[in-house]
């Protein structure tokens, strides 16, 4: 397996391959770059099916961090780390521990926050072992309520923001209400974002792998739920991915009867020409990474001094960045996602 000339090794300053044989630990920690700051990226347990899949999943993840933060204005550089396994299964404490070790031998260079398959009590264990993690405070959230240090209302509030922001340009719409919204993961940050869209009027579907997550949106949000293999294709005119990457392909884009794509997960477009794919289509696409950086906006503040009313600003200035990505776009007839890639770099390459 080789790094270096991986597709998605992008001048990576430093890539980790950590195992620990007592705990059977297997883990990966992608550092992309520092020029803004230390590299701050969620910790993910997942149940990859090979090693190549895990690297693969790693750099593509640790870079757009680079590109979230720089587009987010935070000091920070973009890095993340995975854990093979599944995390119903294999998650131990001992595990978790030795992951906390593993990170803290990165030096100050990578800091580690909750991620999908792995929650604030499991940073919190990792934080024994190391000052590396972050997340993991007790404060007042976004919503002025206690929270434990979990990002993922503020990435929903992020998202939700940045949706309604689409909706807006493309649909040419402020009221929410009746609006069809089809998402794709209805986990931590999926359901949250599912709360946010029922209490705007939304009609939602919804689907997940776990069957009692989507049962919970039906019964508490009244949403309908839908196959996997049917939710990208469903004729509604938002698509909100909020499960794993690479969704955006050539077999589901031409399937896609929505006028705008807004939603949680990194990684969204199977390739960058994905992104052309879209636009050509007619298919107004929220790069991922902006609209998904509340988490770690509400993480920078929790290292540097937390008020969750500076937080909230903070992460609604998602919808004034969109609305330039978008202007651009259609400006020069260029993709949304090669816009913000271009504006991220800008910001991070100096």
């Amino acid at each position: 397996m080789s790094v270096f000339s991986h597709s998605e090794f992008d001048n990576h300053e430093q890539v980790v391959f950590c195992h620990d044989e007592a705990t059977g630990l297997k883990a990966i920690i992608a550092i992309h770059n520092t020029n803004r700051g230390p590299a701050l990226g969620g910790c993910r347990m997942w149940h990859y099916t090979s090693d190549e899949e895990a690297l693969n999943d790693v750099l593509r993840l640790s870079k757009g961090m680079t590109y979230k933060s720089a587009l987010a204005n935070l000091d920070l550089g973009g890095g993340k780390s995975v854990i093979i396994g599944d995390p119903r299964k294999h998650k131990t404490e001992d595990l978790l521990a030795a992951m906390g070790r593993f990170l803290e031998r990165t030096g100050n260079q990578y800091i580690a926050a909750e991620d999908s398959g792995t929650s604030v009590p499991d940073l919190q264990v990792m934080g024994r072992e190391t000052a590396n993690v972050a997340g993991i405070t007790e404060r007042t959230g976004i919503d002025g309520l206690p929270c434990n240090g979990d990002p993922s209302p503020a990435t929903a509030y992020g998202t939700f923001i940045g949706l309604k922001t689409a909706v807006q340009y493309q649909l040419d719409r402020t009221d929410l209400k009746g609006l069809k919204v089809a998402i794709q993961g209805v986990g931590n940050v999926g359901y949250r974002l599912a709360e946010h869209l029922h209490d705007a009027g939304a009609e939602l579907f919804v689907t997940d792998i776990h069957e009692e997550q989507v049962q919970r949106a039906v019964s508490e949000l009244g949403a309908t739920a839908v196959s996997q293999n049917e939710i990208l294709s469903l004729n509604v005119d938002v698509i909100a991915p909020c499960a794993l990457g690479a969704v955006l392909n050539d077999e589901s884009i031409p399937l896609i009867k929505a006028k705008v794509v807004a939603g949680a997960s990194n990684n969204q477009l199977a390739s960058q020409r994905h992104d052309l794919m879209l636009r050509e289509r007619g298919i107004l696409y929220a790069p991922d990474y902006v609209l998904n950086a509340g988490g770690i906006i509400d993480i920078f503040y929790e290292r540097i001094g937390h008020e969750h009313t500076k937080v909230r600003a903070h992460i609604e200035t998602i919808a004034d960045t969109l609305t330039e990505i978008f202007r651009r776009a259609d400006a020069q007839d260029r993709p949304t996602g090669e816009i913000a890639n271009e504006l991220a770099e800008e910001r991070f390459m100096k």
